[in-house]
């Protein structure tokens, strides 16, 4: 009989050691899965970089300008590429001013995201502020905050906390933002510039030619590109 109680105790204490593993498994588990859950919405935000709204004539979605102008330019973009963001600070302000506003030019932005998964949540978030068409300001405090490739500049709480800075419906927004609402739109961008032969961004066509392949055509290459269209013979020096 002690023999047989001293089986039947080790099997109780076998027992209840087994249920106090999965005990443990499971609340391990639990708070695994509130981490997940949690702490990104308490992961400091950083520094955000507000604009000033600027002039974006008859903007229309991702294209400003009138779509019956001679001249149409298409520029694929990647919203962590320095090179987009020189473009943009530089050369597209005179583009719009000078040739989009005089209704020359109809100007299109193209998404090409090929750096890394920052890129394509950055064009997805840009075409949720698109739906509430605000994806120009939401184009401009992209590149404001561009920092660099893949460095957590366009980690998903921050490209939330752009739209916040803008005053976007953040209920919408969110909602867009979490069900990657656009990605056939932005894939579609992808495919077209691949099978136009873009290669690197920014890639500027005009009329569907795209000028200095591999390089960033200059300000006067561009202007060049639109007065050939129009017909205006440059000016001696």
């Amino acid at each position: 009989m002690a023999k047989r109680a001293v089986i039947r105790e080790k099997r109780r204490q076998q027992r209840t050691r087994q249920r106090l593993i999965f005990v443990i498994v499971v609340i391990v588990a639990a708070l695994a899965v509130v981490g997940l859950l949690v702490l990104p919405n308490f992961t400091p935000v950083g520094e955000v970089v507000s604009i000033t709204p600027r002039p974006h004539p008859d903007a229309q979605g991702t294209a400003i300008g009138d779509p019956n102008a001679p001249v149409r330019i298409d520029v694929f973009e990647d919203f962590q590429c320095p090179a987009c963001r020189t473009f943009t600070e530089n050369y597209e302000p005179l583009i719009v001013s000078n040739s989009v506003s005089a209704g020359r030019v109809y100007y299109v932005f193209r998404h090409w995201p090929f750096i890394g998964p920052e890129s394509l949540q950055a064009a997805n978030a840009s075409m949720c502020a698109n739906a509430q068409g605000r994806f120009w300001d939401y184009h401009d405090i992209l590149f404001q905050n561009q920092t660099g490739e893949n460095v957590g500049a366009f980690a998903d709480r921050r490209l939330v906390a752009f739209a916040e800075n803008l005053g976007l419906n953040m209920s919408d927004f969110n909602a867009c933002f979490r069900s990657n609402e656009y990605q056939a739109e932005i894939q579609s961008d992808y495919s077209e510039g691949s099978q136009l032969g873009v290669g690197g961004t920014p890639a500027v066509f005009v009329n569907g030619v795209q000028l200095s392949p591999g390089f960033i055509p200059s300000y006067d290459q561009i202007v060049e590109a639109i007065d050939s269209v129009i017909g205006v013979t440059p000016t001696a020096p």
